[in-house]
C-alpha cells in the first residue's frame, strides 16, 4: 500500500510497481492509511511523512504499538539525521528522501520483502561480487572489510549498485543524488566517482565514454 498525499507521485509509483508485478492500493490520508494497514492484508507499506490527518511518524508508531510488523518504507522531503532517526525510532524499516530514484525505490521494496521472507535479523543487502551494500544501515563492505563512505558517496554508489552492469548517466546521478534544482557544476559527479574509486577496488567503477558510469561485473 502507498500512503502519499501527492497524488501524481502516488499514481506514478502505483503504475510502476504494478508493472513490476505488485498489487498496489493507494490512499492519500494518514488516518485512512492507518486503518487500512491495520487490517493486516499488506506485505509492505510505502508511507509518506507529511500527510493530512495523521503524519507518517504517528501512523508508523501506531502500527507498531498495535503489534503490526508489516515492513514500512518511509518517504519524506526532509533530509537530516534527526528526521531519519525519528522515522526509524518509530519502527520504520527503511527511509528514502525525495527526490529519489524509482530504481532505488524498487530495489528497497524488494530488499524489504526479501528481509520479511527471510525472517527477523535479515538485512536488505545488495550484493555485487564481494561488494555488499546494506541499504537500510547505509553500510558498505568490500571483501572482509567495511568501507566508510560519506552520505553523498553512499548515494552515488547506491545508484550504481542497484543497476549493476548497466550504464548510469551523469545526469541521472545528479537528478537523484542531488536534486532537480541543482544548478552547480555537473562535474561534481566526477569528484564523487573519483572518491569512490579511491576507496573501492580499482576497476570496479568503469567509465563509458559519452554515456556515464557502470559498476563492472567481476571478470
Amino acid at each position: 500500500m502507498i500512503v502519499e498525499d501527492e497524488k501524481r507521485l502516488a499514481l506514478s509509483l502505483a503504475r510502476g510497481l504494478t508493472a513490476e508485478g505488485f498489487a498496489v492500493d493507494v490512499v492519500h490520508d494518514g488516518r485512512e492509511g492507518l486503518h487500512r494497514a491495520g487490517e493486516g492484508v499488506y506485505d509492505l507499506v510505502i508511507l509518506d511523512i507529511m500527510l493530512p490527518g495523521l503524519n507518517g511518524y504517528r501512523v508508523c508508531a501506531a502500527l507498531r504499538a498495535a503489534g503490526h510488523d508489516v515492513p514500512i518504507l518511509m518517504l519524506t522531503a526532509k533530509d537530516g539525521e534527526y528526521d531519519e532517526a525519528e522515522g526509524l525510532d518509530t519502527g520504520a524499516d527503511d527511509y528514502l528522501t525525495k527526490p529519489f530514484s524509482y530504481v532505488v525505490l524498487v530495489a528497497r521494496v524488494k530488499a524489504l520483502l526479501r528481509r520479511r521472507a527471510q525472517g527477523p535479523g535479515a538485512s536488505p543487502v545488495v550484493v555485487h561480487g564481494d561488494l555488499r551494500v546494506d541499504t537500510a544501515a547505509r553500510r558498505v563492505f568490500l571483501g572482509e572489510g567495511e568501507v566508510t563512505l560519506t552520505a553523498k558517496e553512499f548515494a552515488v554508489l547506491e545508484q550504481l549498485v542497484v543497476r549493476a552492469g548497466a550504464v548510469v548517466s551523469k545526469s541521472e546521478i545528479l537528478e537523484h543524488v542531488w536534486d532537480f534544482a541543482y544548478d552547480g557544476d555537473p562535474n561534481i559527479v566526477e569528484v564523487y566517482i573519483s572518491a569512490l574509486r579511491r576507496k573501492l577496488r580499482h576497476g570496479l567503477i568503469g567509465t563509458v565514454r559519452g554515456a556515464g558510469y557502470r559498476l563492472e561485473t567481476d571478470r
